[in-house]
Order: C-alpha cells, then structure tokens, then sequence
C-alpha cells in the first residue's frame, strides 16, 4: 500500500472520529434532555454522562487556552504527510469538513463552547447521572 494512501485514509479516519465526538457532544445533550423527560433511564448512565462532560470540558478548555484540538492537529499532520491540501480529498471527507470546520474568529467558538457547556452542567444538575425517578423504579 502507498504511503500516501495510508495517510490520506488515515486523516479522513481521523476526520469522521472528530465528526462523530462533536455528534456525541451535541446529540448526546438532547438525547439527555428528552430521555429525561420521556423516562429513559439510559441517558443518566453515570459513564455515558461522564463522558459527556469531559469531553465538552476539554473543548472548553482547549478554546480558553487556545490549544488547537488534536484531533484536528493529528488531521492535518496525516495530510501533510500523504502530501494532500490541507482540506481536500474525497466526496465524504469534503462535506464532514463542511460540518466541522466553519471560518468564524475563534472568539465565536470559545463564547458558543463555553455556553454550551453552561448548559450541559445545568442539565447535570437538574437531572443528575445515576438518579431514577420513581415512576421508572416502579414500572421495572
């Protein structure tokens, strides 16, 4: 297999794991929200939430800091290495960079980023992880 084709395969691997962690983040606050309302005992996992938070949280920290996230820097060394443009490549990858990469100042992020995790940290505390209300106990 060619070098080139290894690392371009492996930056859009990396591409689609970065669409689907910022998919878990977003998703994963409504499915909290409206499992909650609808009684989904699921979406209060003690490790589906943690992970939830965490991850948010370093987003978070990574924009207050301004880190560039590795998941974007491990992108862009794997087409550097396979010798591609920074953001070419094929049909699927062009349209998850459109879903991921927006050209906003990266004060727009940090303040979207910082809100959102407000919000999930409110949602943590109006329906902490573990906690079954008792009409889910009593229809187990």
């Amino acid at each position: 297999m060619d070098k080139t084709f290894l690392f371009q395969i492996l930056a859009d691997v990396t591409l689609l794991l970065h669409v689907i962690v910022v998919l878990f983040v977003v998703i994963g606050l409504v499915l909290i929200i409206i499992g909650n309302l609808l009684h989904w005992s699921w979406v209060n996992s003690l490790w589906f939430r943690l992970a939830h938070l965490v991850i948010i949280l370093l987003v978070v920290a990574e924009a207050w800091l301004g880190f560039t996230c590795p998941l974007t820097t491990l992108e862009l060394w794997f087409r550097d290495m396979a010798e591609d443009d920074t953001y070419a490549g094929g049909f699927i990858a062009y349209w998850l960079q459109q879903l991921l990469y927006w050209d906003f100042p990266s004060w727009v992020f940090t303040t979207l980023y910082t809100v959102f995790a407000i919000l999930v940290v409110g949602i943590w505390i109006l329906y902490p992880p573990g906690i079954q209300n008792k009409e889910q106990n009593s229809e187990s």
